[in-house]
Parts: C-alpha cells; sequence; structure tokens
C-alpha cells in the first residue's frame, strides 16, 4: 500500500476507534458509578443544568473515556502510518484535546477537572500510545 494512503488510513482508523472507545466507555460508566438522583445526564441541557450535582467519583469516566479514547487511537495510528509515526499520534491527540476544549466551553465542568482532562487525557496519552507502539514494533523484529 502506498505510504499516502496508509498514512491517511492511520488518521481514519485512529479516530473512528478512539472516538468508539471513548463513546462505549461513556455509554457504561452510568450502570458503574450512577448520575445523581435527578441528573439528566442524555441530554446537554439536562447536563448543564444538574452539573452542580456531580461528585469526584462522578468524573472518573469521563477521564477515563478521553484518556483511553485518545490513547487508544493514537496507539492505532502510530501503528499503522507508514511514515511520520509521531507526528499522527500527536496529531490524533490534538483531534481528541480539540474536541475536549469544546467539551469545556458547552458543558461546564469544575476547574479542577478541566485542567486535569486538558493537561492529562490527550497528549500525554498520544505520546505514551506512540512510545508502547514502538515497544510493541521492536519487539515484533
Amino acid at each position: 500500500m502506498r505510504p499516502i494512503l496508509r498514512n491517511i488510513l492511520a488518521v481514519v482508523a485512529g479516530i473512528v476507534i478512539g472516538s468508539s472507545v471513548n463513546m462505549a466507555l461513556i455509554s457504561v460508566s452510568g450502570t458503574i458509578i450512577p448520575p445523581p438522583n435527578g441528573a439528566d445526564v442524555t441530554t446537554t441541557e439536562g447536563l448543564q443544568a444538574t452539573m452542580h450535582l456531580f461528585q469526584p467519583k462522578h468524573f472518573l469516566f469521563p477521564f477515563l473515556a478521553h484518556a483511553l479514547g485518545t490513547l487508544a487511537g493514537a496507539f492505532l495510528a502510530t501503528t499503522i502510518a507508514a511514515t511520520h509515526k509521531f507526528k499522527f499520534a500527536i496529531a490524533i491527540g490534538v483531534f481528541f484535546l480539540a474536541g475536549g476544549i469544546a467539551s469545556v466551553f458547552m458543558l461546564p465542568s469544575p476547574v479542577w477537572f478541566t485542567v486535569l482532562d486538558l493537561t492529562v487525557a490527550y497528549l500525554p496519552m498520544a505520546y505514551i500510545a506512540h512510545l508502547l507502539s514502538r515497544r510493541l514494533i521492536f519487539a515484533r523484529a
């Protein structure tokens, strides 16, 4: 396969898989850590209106969804990419970081969570994914 096509595939696959992991974790979060009584977590408006009821434990799965979604997407992109593997890992991290920044503007959240999420869940996870992928590739060789 031509390197340019493989690199495009790496980005698309990274975004799709990262988004899938993110949504899967968000989907199961309410069954593992139930939302506060009276909180409507099915709509943005409901979340905005009841965010003040959320405790720190309610932010665990959103953080894991963001971090593991980015990790999975960047790992896949790095593993598939033909060239510039680190750049593709970081590009996936930047893509999800942009989504995280957008989320901050759409949904109010405590400052501690916003800082933690934006500084740890995206670019560091993309970097770790790149390191893990390199380790896997070198282990195979």
